[in-house]
């Protein structure tokens, strides 16, 4: 009797017993459901990280840095293992207030928020800050842009000097540390944060600066058409998620005016981790299967995603990463293809 081709690769049970992180998610990946689907991204990111062809894009959505996230995004970024980042603004300017000096604390989501409101309290679900120092740190971001010259912006070339300004002042936040190792952050929604306020403080003292987005964008393709291949890792989804995603778009309508038909660059390798959904049509719980049909992800590459709590998932992921990976990528320094539209 011939064998099954559907009975081939055995499930493992969990053992318990001492082990490193890195251990159980190997472990995890020969499970079931989320459990398996975590083991695979994390699987799925060593890949990536031993690939030295591609180029790692790293979209960041959630409010990752005011539940304890934001020094594992720059570990990450400091280490080597994001050459882009793209983030929403809140996650690059919340983490300032922590690398300023400033606490968030373990609240509840069972209060009385009009009681918060009245002691100067701002929430996030159960973790609560002092709307005081949310302002110190908007109004350091408006000091900031007030020591630009005026003039056209993308969020790459604004971000970039505005990790040299905290890098001179010892706060070392994400966009610090990706100032010191070359990575460009773009951020595409940048005043839907305390950039917008600070922006907006900024402008009514006098000082306008132009931040263009289709500057951003035409960068960001810039970096696609450099990198020989592209991989990506989703905190979240929104718009972070599908800015990187156009990147392949974009090369194919390039191609596609220069007379080259059927061009497609998709990322080669692809995680997210994510608590959406598919079924309610949005690009944010949009399975990667899927994107398949635009190009933007390759049909043949690996591509997981996890549906689970960001919070459970990076510190996991992150710990067994420091145990497991020795070596270092080479830092690709992709800010250098930018720094010459700022004329630095």
């Amino acid at each position: 009797m011939g064998s099954n081709p559907y009975l081939k690769d055995k499930l493992e049970t969990i053992e318990v017993k001492p082990r490193k992180i890195s251990e159980l998610l190997h472990s995890m990946a020969k499970t079931a459901y989320q459990g398996r689907k975590l083991g695979e991204v994390y699987e799925t990111l060593l890949k990536m990280f031993e690939d030295q062809k591609v180029t790692i894009f790293m979209g960041l959505a959630g409010s990752m840095a005011v539940a304890g996230m934001w020094r594992i995004i720059r570990w990450l970024v400091d280490e080597g293992f994001i050459d882009v980042l793209v983030s929403t603004g809140a996650n690059i300017s919340e983490d300032i207030i922590e690398a300023m000096g400033f606490s968030y604390y373990m609240g509840s989501p069972y209060v009385d928020d009009y009681d918060l409101l009245k002691h100067k309290i701002d929430r996030f679900y159960d973790v609560y800050v002092s709307e005081l120092d949310y302002r110190v740190m908007e109004g350091m971001i408006a000091d900031f842009i007030k020591t630009l010259p005026s003039g056209i912006y993308s969020t790459a070339e604004f971000l970039y000097l505005f990790g040299k300004f905290l890098d001179e002042k010892n706060i070392d936040a994400i966009v610090t540390a990706a100032y010191r190792s070359g990575v460009p952050v773009f951020s595409p929604a940048l005043v839907d944060s305390a950039y917008g306020i600070a922006s907006i403080m900024a402008l009514r003292d006098g000082k306008r600066l132009v931040i263009d987005m289709v500057k951003d964008f035409n960068q960001l393709v810039k970096i696609g058409e450099h990198s020989e291949e592209t991989a990506v890792i989703y905190i979240g989804g929104g718009v972070p998620k599908d800015t990187i995603n156009l990147i392949t778009v974009a090369q194919t309508i390039i191609a596609e005016k220069r007379g080259i038909h059927d061009f497609y660059k998709p990322h080669k390798l692809a995680v997210q981790i994510t608590t959406d959904l598919p079924q309610w049509g949005g690009l944010s719980g949009a399975t990667l299967e899927e994107a398949v049909s635009w190009g933007k992800t390759s049909p043949t590459g690996m591509k997981v995603m996890v549906h689970v709590d960001a919070t459970i998932a990076l510190p996991l992921i992150a710990h067994a990463i420091a145990e497991e990976v020795t070596t270092r990528r080479p830092k690709k320094r992709l800010v250098n293809l930018i720094l010459p539209e700022l004329g630095t």
